[in-house]
């Protein structure tokens, strides 16, 4: 009997705290979550010289709260998604990148800037003993091209190369 009060006790507790807990903003109204939406809609992606990379695919999940691209590229066989969300307990935006081909990259360490999303892996030890940080830069060009510029840094980001440079163009 005493361990079913106690149970009942700790039962109308929880609730009555978890009632009061404070609300979060929603993300759908939240500005911070809406710093990366230049980027959303159905695009195809070129290189410097004009040729087609891909087609990219960029919305919403989640109540807003998180950012899918779904990517095609030309090369065939080769496809992959990244998925995008700011980390309120960091303050900082991340992308989470996998591939069909194994492929997985963590860029946890990223911001918004005045049209601009930038977002840096860590430091990341090479089979080769080596250091690696990858950085991508998105601006936003226009309300229908998006630049997307890769870079890769073996100096602890005292100098960069890039590494691929696409420029986003929204489908009709």
């Amino acid at each position: 009997m005493r361990k079913l009060f106690f149970y009942s006790l700790f039962s109308i507790l929880s609730s009555i705290a978890f009632s009061q807990a404070p609300k979060s903003i929603p993300c759908s109204t939240n500005p911070v979550y809406q710093q990366f939406d230049f980027w959303l809609g159905e695009w195809e992606a070129f290189g410097p010289k004009g040729n087609k990379g891909g087609d990219s695919k960029v919305e919403r999940l989640l109540d807003s709260c998180v950012i899918l691209e779904n990517w095609t590229s030309t090369q065939a066989g080769y496809s992959g998604k990244s998925y995008n969300t700011f980390n309120a307990a960091t303050g900082k935006w991340q992308q989470f990148w996998v591939d069909n081909k194994g492929g997985v990259t963590e860029y946890f360490d990223g911001h918004a800037e005045k049209d601009k999303m930038i977002l840096q892996t860590a430091n990341l030890k090479q089979p080769d003993g080596s250091l690696l940080i990858m950085r991508m830069t998105f601006t936003k060009l226009s309300e229908d091209k998006v630049r997307q510029h890769g870079e890769n840094s073996t100096d602890a980001g005292k100098t960069w190369k890039t590494t691929f440079d696409l420029e986003y163009r929204r489908k009709k």
